[in-house]
């Protein structure tokens, strides 16, 4: 189903946000509480663009309020993800397939960054992406300085200081190690990997990938292009169908904590 776009430019002020969105939308209020609630609506304030969820929020003249209607989104159910860490000033999850990183236009409430605002109480930052169809470990930032400093580490790419590492299982025979360092959108990407097993029945093998650049779906990109695509991968390579679903999986971080100086080392299986 499509999604239905609605907007009001609010001329005078004074009305009150939910009344705005019905009379432009017509949908029931009831129905439009829920869509702000699970982050569909959005105002628009000077230079400033944020989800907008309280239905009573008092508009300013020259407020402009937004509302992305999915009807087959707003009723998706998230999978819950598992908190591995609790750091105050960051935390780190264990993020199951299916859900997103972070909302859409259309709401947030499959996401995990608000899944983790709701569960911990605290703001949300992300820090870095792990692709919807794949699960593992991510770190989300609770402070404005803590999510400069982390930001600052994930962009600081080939740093010893930060490790991320991958399970994946690919099409074929991999080889005992290896890497792949072809560009990827026309910046330098490398991936390097070991094999951690052959499975003959299924022509499959099991590596663990390390990432020493982020380039958008990096580990999926390379390893299509070396005829070993990753089982499931909806997207790239060729006789990589999975019931499964997408065979990647992020299993470690390790990195020099930006604010103590500690070091920090998160595995999952």
């Amino acid at each position: 189903m499509p999604t239905r776009h609605y907007t009001h430019r609010c001329q005078t002020g004074g009305e009150t946000a939910i009344d705005a969105l019905a009379a432009v939308s017509q949908l029931p209020k009831q129905r439009l509480k829920d869509a702000m609630n699970k982050g569909a609506a959005w105002l628009r304030r000077g230079n400033t663009n944020k989800r907008l969820r309280r239905a009573t929020t008092s508009l300013q003249s020259g407020d402009e309020v937004s509302l992305h209607y999915n009807p087959e989104i707003l009723a998706l159910a998230p999978v819950e993800p598992n908190l591995v860490a609790d750091e105050k000033h960051y935390s780190v999850w264990h993020k199951p397939a299916g859900l997103l990183a972070q909302g859409t236009l259309e709401g947030d409430h499959c996401s995990l960054l608000r899944l983790a605002e709701q569960r911990l109480g605290r703001e949300c930052f992300p820090v870095h992406r792990l692709d919807r169809e794949a699960e593992g470990l991510m770190l989300i930032a609770h402070t404005g300085k803590a999510a400069a400093a982390l930001s600052a580490l994930f962009a600081r790419e080939g740093s010893t200081s930060l490790r991320k590492l991958y399970r994946v299982e690919v099409r074929g025979h991999a080889a005992n190690s290896g890497e792949i360092d072809t560009p990827l959108d026309g910046k330098p990407a490398l991936t390097r990997y070991r094999l951690l097993e052959y499975l003959p029945a299924s022509d499959s093998s099991v590596v663990e990938v390390e990432l020493i650049t982020g380039r958008k779906h990096q580990i999926r990109r390379h390893f299509a292009q070396v005829n070993h695509a990753v089982l499931g991968d909806p997207q790239y390579g060729t006789d990589n169908k999975d019931a499964r679903g997408l065979q990647l999986r992020a299993t470690g971080l390790a990195f020099e904590c930006p604010l103590t100086r500690k070091p920090r080392d998160y595995r999952t299986s």
